[in-house]
């Protein structure tokens, strides 16, 4: 059962690998989807990364993605230690706040005028703002650092370190699985997120990699010479061109998850009953 579980992952994803490299007359021959390649081609790719509008998708998707990701973490860790702190003014009002917007979430309405009013309609930062902070996610950091060791930080309290020093020094650098793990989290997110360049963006040429996915494959429209900026006398063959755009849609994450993954099952079981 495991192998043809396998099997059934990786068959597809060959194909459209493969479909991607593959030749234009043995794409056409096999009607537009090749599992075994006889002969590669790289026009698909190298129409895609011509200038044209796949090209400015993947450049505003790296930047919403690196943005976004440093922006959601440091504000998400933040918030988590300030939640953290029994203390601290205001502490349960706001944790309240916080658990009952994971009940209660907006309307697409509510969210598309509170973008508008604040001039965030075709901007960058109406991909990044609206979904900055994850309320799962700062109870996930703040249930780690509730569950560091007390009389750790009380000793750096003593030695004179402010709360910002004592959440920079000793919070941050004992959270690092956690925070890898809601990095990644974060990371996927704004990366194949779509639906708010749907609403809020319309302008082509800043649309994000996974609308442009969206819009040329799922749709099927029709990808010509001018969107792709290429200079190929023919343009590749449309199943070659949109396989291709899956391919690069999905390798940035595949590159990054192996080096979060010794963190992965530490920082997702933080909160969580042990038996």
């Amino acid at each position: 059962m495991l192998t043809v579980l396998c099997a059934m992952v990786i068959i597809p994803f060959m194909g459209v690998v493969s479909t991607s490299i593959a030749s234009q007359q043995q794409v056409n021959q096999a009607g537009g989807f090749v599992l075994f390649p006889t002969s590669i081609s790289w026009d698909a790719y190298r129409s895609i990364f011509a200038g044209g509008v796949v090209t400015r998708a993947v450049v505003v998707s790296t930047l919403v993605t690196a943005v976004g990701t440093i922006m959601s973490l440091a504000a998400s860790s933040l918030l988590a230690w300030a939640l953290s702190r029994r203390g601290s003014v205001g502490n349960r009002p706001m944790l309240l706040l916080v658990l009952l917007s994971l009940l209660f979430t907006p309307g697409i309405i509510p969210s598309y005028l509170v973008v508008l009013q604040f001039g965030l309609i075709n901007s960058y930062w109406s991909l990044i703002v609206p979904t900055m902070v994850s309320a799962f996610n700062v109870i996930v950091i703040r249930s780690f650092f509730v569950n560091l060791p007390g009389e750790l930080l009380d000793s750096a309290r003593i030695d004179g370190a402010s709360e910002w020093q004592v959440f920079r020094h000793l919070g941050l650098p004992l959270s690092k699985a956690v925070l890898a793990v809601v990095g990644l989290f974060y990371a996927v997110g704004y990366w194949n997120a779509f639906f708010n360049a749907m609403l809020y963006i319309n302008d082509a040429t800043k649309w994000p990699l996974q609308l442009v996915l969206r819009t040329y494959v799922v749709n099927g429209t029709q990808l010509g010479a001018q969107d792709l900026g290429s200079s190929l006398e023919a343009v590749p063959p449309q199943a070659s061109i949109q396989t291709a755009i899956l391919v690069i849609s999905i390798v940035p994450i595949m590159l990054v998850y192996p080096f979060v993954q010794k963190h992965f099952a530490k920082g997702v079981l933080t909160g969580a009953v042990k038996g």
